[in-house]
């Protein structure tokens, strides 16, 4: 009994440290990812870690080119986020349309297999000053057309995309995106 009681205690001091993934809506025609997490560092730091270092948090399992390093994004108005491929070539994943440094950016585009859909998206990364670190609240808007509905990859990229922010706020915080665990859903 005691040990399920230290057990609940860990886990509620953890929880606002932890990330909470939310499909927060899901049709047909498309769908929503909300992920919200607590970051200890300032939000500046944030926000560039996001923009200047995304090889470094990024997995790179989830990449066309199977390396994350080869990823970047130009935080300025229609600036890429690309990806070089191997031997030539590369990925347009989004475009920027909107950024504040520390605070916000917004990003017009979809990712991975979506790409192949008739499906647009638009990303956004809203940082907030929380405590003694950073709100972060990403959403991911998906709508379009899939024969089978795009609301059977609402789950799929909310899982891959929890992964990535979960990776984000370790490397952040830590130097390392893959320290200790991801951080889980709840």
């Amino acid at each position: 009994m005691r040990s399920k009681i230290l057990i609940a205690v860990i886990l509620c001091s953890l929880a606002p440290v932890m990330a909470r993934a939310d499909v927060a809506d899901s049709a047909a025609n498309g769908f929503t990812v909300k992920i919200v997490t607590e970051i200890h560092a300032a939000p500046a730091a944030v926000y560039d870690k996001i923009v200047h270092n995304v090889g470094d948090w990024w997995r790179s399992e989830h990449t066309f080119s199977g390396d994350a390093h080869n990823l970047s994004i130009e935080d300025k108005p229609m600036g890429c986020f690309c990806e070089k491929l191997p031997k030539g070539g590369g990925v347009r994943h989004a475009e920027v349309v909107m950024y504040a440094p520390g605070k916000t950016l917004v990003m017009s585009g979809v990712f991975g297999p979506l790409q192949r859909l008739g499906a647009a998206g638009a990303l956004s990364f809203a940082i907030s000053p929380s405590g003694d670190g950073s709100k972060l609240e990403v959403t991911f808007t998906v709508g379009g057309y899939f024969p089978a509905g795009l609301n059977t990859w609402a789950t799929p990229v909310d899982n891959v995309l929890t992964e990535q922010i979960a990776r984000l706020k370790t490397y952040v915080e830590t130097g390392n995106a893959s320290a200790g665990s991801d951080a889980k859903k709840r």
